[in-house]
C-alpha cells in the first residue's frame, strides 16, 4: 500500500501520466466538462469531499507550476486559493505562479485540460485548474 497520502488509483495514475504543463482541474460539482475531457468523479454527496481535501491529497505528488481560477470566484473561494497555493509553495513547488481567467474562459480552457477531477464541492467557482510542473 502506498505511503502518501493519494491513495485513490485513478488519481495516482492521472498525476503519474502527466507532463510539464499538462493541465488538470479539481472542480466543483456543477463545473460543466466538455465532451471529451476525462473525468474522475469523487462526489458522493454535496460537500463530500471538500475541495480543499482533494488538493491536498495531490499535493503529496504532484509538483505544480501555475494555478488559475475564474475572477469571479467570492474574495472567500479566493482566499481559500490562494492559501492552497501558498501551501503547495511550502512543500516544495517554490516556483508556482497564480492567474485568474473569467468563468467562461475558464470553462473553455477546461476542453484541454488532461482530466477533471470532480469533486463535492458546493461552493460556487470553487475550480482549480493546475498546470503541471516539473520536479528537478
Amino acid at each position: 500500500m502506498k505511503r502518501t497520502a493519494l491513495l485513490n488509483r485513478h488519481l495516482s495514475a492521472l498525476v503519474a501520466s502527466l507532463g510539464h504543463l499538462d493541465e488538470i482541474i479539481v472542480a466543483d460539482a456543477g463545473l460543466p466538462v466538455p465532451d471529451g475531457v476525462t473525468v474522475i468523479d469523487l462526489a458522493v454527496s454535496p460537500g463530500v469531499p471538500r475541495l480543499r481535501d482533494v488538493l491536498n491529497a495531490l499535493r503529496s505528488e504532484l509538483t505544480i507550476e501555475q494555478a488559475i481560477w475564474a475572477e469571479e470566484a467570492s474574495d472567500t473561494v479566493s482566499g481559500v486559493m490562494e492559501a492552497e497555493v501558498e501551501l503547495w509553495r511550502a512543500q516544495g513547488s517554490a516556483r508556482v505562479t497564480t492567474s485568474l481567467l473569467s468563468h467562461e474562459d475558464f470553462k473553455q480552457r477546461s476542453a484541454g485540460a488532461r482530466a477533471v477531477i470532480r469533486t463535492g464541492e458546493v461552493t460556487p467557482y470553487a475550480n482549480l485548474l493546475l498546470v503541471s510542473g516539473v520536479a528537478f
